[in-house]
């Protein structure tokens, strides 16, 4: 591996080709207008419901599993229209599309044209996790187009060297922290690969430290919160590793990335790194190709989801295209026209248009995606049968506890159409919201088996059940509520068993 020889200052800035503005602008449209009309589809997604409770009753500077960002959102959505789901979706719409035009925008910065660019913009609309996340609130939704703009803002500055640039970028970085803790991976990497291919002058920049000590003071009351908590949002680490061990683990994170970007996507980001590192046009961008290597490696041996290092493809998508723009072969531009059909294809057919009549009931597994949309109204509806066979004297001193973050959202969003008490969860994030009160003496408890119960509770009764069809099950399908009394310690004490991440 050799490094490059570099100035600390270019001796003139590069001029850019014009940006594409018809073309991307009707590729953004044409996204745009495809993800509006399924934003509304079916029900809210579980995670949606555990940012609506979290916003909605327990706002805070942090959360057990997540920054407060989305909850702020949620609750800012839910303000200027009460339950819809199109409001609610909007933000996540709207920076996918900026993520689009963003992708342009850096094949733009390393000297792409008007096709570079369109195809770079195509590319990130066909993604079948960049595009299609942008149909739903979720912190992959806002977490990977933020990656995006940081990188155009670092891409942008390797060209201009204007610095201003690099404190936007760690503005943009503070707020990426509200969202998750990911980011800094991204920095890591960069700092190393600047070390062995340049520009070194960007680690020596007063406002790349700037924009750190932007991000720092921002992050200060989130830590003073997790360093009170126990630092629960670092165990997520270990959780999400074990979650994938469940399902492949290590060995399925390079097939499954590469799926998540979708055939174009795919093509281009396999091309565009190998051309990072060896295209001498792209030499002073060169440390991103070895960004994207060690980002990969970093989350492989953390234990980490495939799609953590999504935000990091457009920059090697870009330089993919810009490549396949330059090939004068006739076969390979004849080659791209199926290929870029056919991920325009895959990326609509992975949107949630099938009617509900036409969906068959959850088998399980991916169906999560899917059925994590249906049956919440069934659930709500079940746990109240269930509540309302307490006497008006239980119902004084009772709570309602659900084993899933999912369901304590979903019930906590009826709950004033009941008139239910409060809600918990000992799941995840929502375990830290809430714990019940030590004069809570009986609980309708929102599933979990029988003998997991019994280990905390005198007395354990089914008293409901909940069996939507097209719900998943353990959160609204096969799920059985249980009437729970005495309580084998204090709540305040209980609260810590069975709160699990």
């Amino acid at each position: 591996m050799t490094t490059t020889t570099e100035s600390t200052q270019p001796d003139a800035v590069r001029e850019v080709p014009p940006f594409a503005v018809l073309g991307v602008g009707a590729i953004a449209l044409v996204a745009a207008v495809g993800l509006f009309a399924v934003l509304g589809q079916y029900g809210f997604f579980g995670d949606e419901l555990y940012f609506l409770a979290a916003g909605g009753r327990h706002l805070a500077v942090s959360y057990a599993d997540q920054g407060p960002l989305l909850p702020l959102i949620a609750r800012l959505m839910d303000s200027i229209a009460p339950g819809s789901l199109v409001a609610l979706r909007l933000p996540a719409l709207l920076i996918t599309v900026a993520g689009i035009v963003l992708a342009a925008a850096i094949a733009r910065e390393i000297g792409g044209g008007r096709g570079a660019q369109l195809i770079s913009a195509v590319a990130y609309a066909t993604s079948p996790f960049l595009f299609v996340q942008g149909s739903q609130l979720s912190t992959n939704a806002i977490d990977g187009p933020l990656w995006v703009l940081i990188t155009w803002l670092l891409v942008r500055w390797v060209r201009t060297r204007a610095d201003v640039l690099l404190i936007m970028a760690g503005v943009v970085t503070a707020i990426d922290m509200q969202v998750k803790w990911l980011i800094p991976f991204f920095w890591i990497c960069v700092g190393i690969s600047v070390l062995v291919y340049g520009p070194r002058d960007l680690l020596r920049r007063p406002a790349l430290w700037i924009g750190a000590a932007i991000t720092a003071v921002a992050m200060v009351p989130s830590l003073l919160w997790q360093a009170a908590n126990g630092w629960p949002q670092l165990a997520m680490g270990g959780v999400v590793s074990a979650e994938q061990e469940m399902i492949g683990g290590r060995l399925i994170f390079v097939p499954v990335a590469l799926l998540a970007a979708g055939l174009l996507g795919a093509i281009l980001l396999v091309y565009g790194t190998i051309r990072l590192f060896r295209a001498e046009s792209l030499r002073p961008y060169r440390f991103f190709g070895l960004v994207v290597v060690l980002l990969v490696v970093a989350f492989v041996a953390t234990g980490g989801r495939p799609y953590y290092a999504v935000g990091i493809y457009p920059i090697a998508m870009a330089a993919g295209a810009v490549g396949l723009v330059e090939v004068r072969a006739t076969w390979q531009r004849i080659a791209a026209v199926p290929v870029i059909g056919l991920s325009v294809a895959l990326a609509a057919w992975s949107l949630p248009w099938q009617p509900e009549s036409s969906i068959p009931p959850s088998t399980g597994g991916a169906d999560l995606l899917l059925h994590g949309k249906f049956g919440w109204s069934d659930l709500a509806a079940s746990t109240d049968l269930a509540y309302r066979t307490l006497s008006p004297a239980e119902r004084t001193h009772a709570v309602i506890v659900a084993e899933s973050y999912w369901q304590a959202g979903a019930l906590e969003t009826y709950r004033q159409q009941y008139g239910w008490p409060a809600v918990y969860s000992p799941s995840r994030g929502y375990g830290y919201l809430g714990t019940p009160p030590d004069t809570a003496s009986t609980v309708v408890y929102v599933g979990a088996q029988h003998e997991e119960l019994r280990a905390h509770f005198g007395s354990v009764t089914p008293i409901g059940r909940a069996d939507a069809r097209l719900g998943y099950a353990g959160a609204t399908r096969d799920v059985t509520i249980w009437r729970c009394e005495l309580p084998v310690r204090p709540w305040s004490q209980l609260w810590t068993d069975l709160r699990e991440m």
